[in-house]
């Protein structure tokens, strides 16, 4: 199972081979692929977005599965924000995959891997 953080999102739309060819390799697995709710927002409010990638991406959301962003998972991102001092947004994308028992993939290892529980994968 798979979280994708946001910026998976950009580069997948932006069609960059090494990320399109690494997110259908997960789908080859036959794996859930998850997206929070707060990536989905992250990416449409994105400034440099072109209705081309937007396109991309809508068509994208309908083969994964979008987790809303709930109570359990707004105390769980509350707690990793505070523990570990991250932005609202990342640690409510870390809570989800910590809560989906997913691999988060993303580019911006940096940014998680002193999450404890969490497991990565770079893209």
């Amino acid at each position: 199972m798979y979280v994708l953080d946001t910026n998976v999102l950009i580069y997948y739309s932006k069609n960059e081979s090494d990320v399109v060819s690494a997110v259908e390799k997960m789908y080859e697995e036959n794996k859930p692929v998850y997206v929070s709710a707060i990536t989905e927002a992250e990416f449409f409010s994105y400034a440099n977005l072109v209705d081309e990638e937007v396109e991309s991406i809508e068509a994208f959301l309908k083969t994964v599965f979008i987790v809303p962003f709930e109570s359990r998972l707004a105390r769980l991102s509350g707690l990793i924000r505070r523990t570990y001092r991250l932005e609202l947004a990342d640690s409510a994308i870390a809570a989800t995959a910590l809560l989906t028992g997913s691999v988060l993939v993303t580019r911006n290892v940096g940014d998680f891997k002193k999450i404890d529980g969490l497991r990565l994968q770079k893209i």
